[in-house]
């Protein structure tokens, strides 16, 4: 069967790759019909070369320009939403609606729309001046993006259409797209619809390209390439840190999204005061899309008691009664699985759960496990190993001291949250756990599951290690996360006309804000 063409310096062509491949629907366990290239390495340092031959033509480009093909972009999408939805459907077996089409796909907009927002005042930029010294900086383009997609987020997270892709462009950055194998053809009618807005906003072949899959070594090549700016990457820790490895050796930054398990510690007052609302938001937050989000709970640390018991109990028969979603492919299954496993060598038990749910489609139990703090504390390692998917663990600590020490030895996390009671009587021990959870966490949460992930401007989706790479970086909200493609350039004593125009004394955009000389103004330099 001829394998779909890949987009090569503003060309789809066939690929020269002799390997192929095909995507699942998880729905059936069906192979899908089309199929897709491997991306030998001649391939690769091909778009490579154009990346970096485009990435010379927009430097000299009006900023507006990147802008507009955002937007473009935007509203070309729009046209073929029920499409590229579908494509989506088959291939991750999410739902249409409310997931697809009436949430994520709204999202992705948003984000393309704010990304050009964002572009086109160049705030994002940091513009600083210091008069007496005649020394001017600011945030410029790095160079040619390579994004690496997950599987989890087809739209929102897609290589050619997701928050990092959006984030990249919007600094001026070609972008060099590495499709996901699980939604091959959802990222093809993406680069389809890009490519056109491209052509129609005037940037350059090369700027925008697509691959779907490379070898995992070519794919180190990739993020090492002397030619690449940088490389944004969502996924496994695994595969993420031998990249990282990789893109340290050929002196490239790569901002990775790796894992995390979200800490949930409920206070004893919050199950005195509201056990019904605790219980059905932890199982809705924890069961939502299979449980296939980088923001699911999956450890929970309550206070042993009563209160604790009946919380377990509730939860389990929740889980007992929903019925397990479809996860993202056979692999997916099997790593949950495995993941289940591993916290069961620590001592843990099985609650409900860890079995197979259907033969007919990638599926496994809700499962809920359970530890005592005891043993968390002597093996906290083995008790944070990630179940990605619709599992979670339960750990029941014995006093307030052995929930502080659950915390302080937590590995780092995007999200860490906790349940307190609304009237102060949890305040003494929250102000202690607070404390010590923010060290360990990007997002901090008080009395909400952490599964939503606002594209705000306020937002970190990002924390310590090895939640991602760098803690100082976000790949969720607009401007901060398009400063993760971007280089610190300085002048110093430049001629006025020689300067990029946001760092000349007079301002460019009513609504650009600069430092000079220590102050955020939107005045000219006087």
């Amino acid at each position: 069967m001829t394998s779909q063409p890949v987009l090569i310096n503003g060309q789809w062509r066939a690929s020269t790759g002799t390997e192929t491949f095909q995507a699942i629907n998880p729905a059936t366990k069906e192979t899908l019909s089309e199929v897709y290239p491997v991306s030998p390495w001649s391939e690769v340092e091909e778009a490579i070369d154009a990346a970096a031959a485009a990435f010379k033509t927009v430097r000299s480009y009006p900023v507006g320009r990147f802008a507009d093909f955002l937007e473009a972009y935007a509203a070309k999408i729009e046209l073929r939403i029920d499409e590229i939805v579908e494509a989506a459907h088959l291939e991750t077996g999410y739902p249409v609606s409310p997931r697809l089409k009436d949430g994520e796909m709204v999202r992705t907009l948003d984000q393309l729309r704010q990304a050009a927002d964002a572009a086109r005042n160049q705030t994002w930029s940091l513009p600083t001046i210091d008069t007496k010294t005649n020394i001017r900086s600011m945030l410029g383009p790095i160079g040619p993006v390579a994004v690496f997609g997950p599987n989890n987020f087809p739209l929102a997270f897609n290589s050619i259409s997701g928050g990092d892709f959006a984030a990249a462009v919007a600094a001026g950055n070609p972008v060099i797209a590495k499709g996901h194998p699980s939604h091959p053809r959802t990222t093809q009618l993406f680069a389809e619809i890009a490519q056109a807005s491209c052509e129609r906003s005037g940037l350059p072949a090369g700027f925008i390209q697509l691959i779907y899959r490379t070898s995992h070594e070519d794919g180190a090549k990739l993020v090492a390439h002397p030619k690449l700016g940088a490389s944004g990457y969502t996924g496994s820790r695994h595969a993420g840190l031998v990249l990282k490895e990789a893109a340290d050796r050929g002196g490239n930054p790569i901002y990775l999204e790796l894992s995390s398990i979200n800490p949930v510690f409920i206070l004893p007052g919050a199950l005195e005061e509201r056990f019904s609302e605790v219980v059905d938001e932890f199982t809705g937050s924890c069961l939502m899309g299979t449980g296939q989000f980088c923001t699911n709970p999956g450890l929970v640390v309550v206070k042993a008691g009563d209160s604790a018991e009946e919380f377990i109990n509730a939860v389990a028969a929740k889980f007992k009664a929903t019925p397990a979603g479809t996860l993202l492919g056979e692999g997916v299954a099997r790593s949950l699985r495995a993941g289940i496993v591993a916290i069961q060598q620590t001592g843990a038990q099985i609650v409900t759960g860890n079995e197979p749910a259907d033969a007919n489609r990638c599926s496994y139990a809700n499962t809920l496990l359970r530890a005592t703090g005891k043993s968390f504390i002597e093996n906290p390692a083995g008790h944070q190993q990630e179940a990605f998917g619709n599992a979670s663990l339960i750990v029941v600590a014995d006093s307030d001291e052995e929930m502080l020490a659950i915390a302080e030895l937590l590995e780092g996390n995007l999200t860490g949250c906790i349940y307190s009671d609304t009237e102060g009587k949890d305040d003494a021990l929250y102000d202690s756990i607070a404390e010590e959870l923010r060290r360990h966490v990007g997002r901090l949460i008080n009395d909400k599951m952490p599964t939503g992930v606002a594209v705000s401007p306020a937002m970190n989706h990002g924390g310590p290690y090895p939640a991602t790479g760098h803690p100082g970086f976000t790949a969720v909200g607009i401007p901060a996360s398009i400063r993760r493609f971007a280089s610190l350039e300085c002048y110093d004593n430049v001629r006025s006309h020689r300067l990029p125009e946001v760092l000349r004394d007079e301002n460019p955009h009513e609504s650009l804000h600069r430092d000079i000389d220590g102050t955020m103004t939107t005045d000219d330099v006087k």
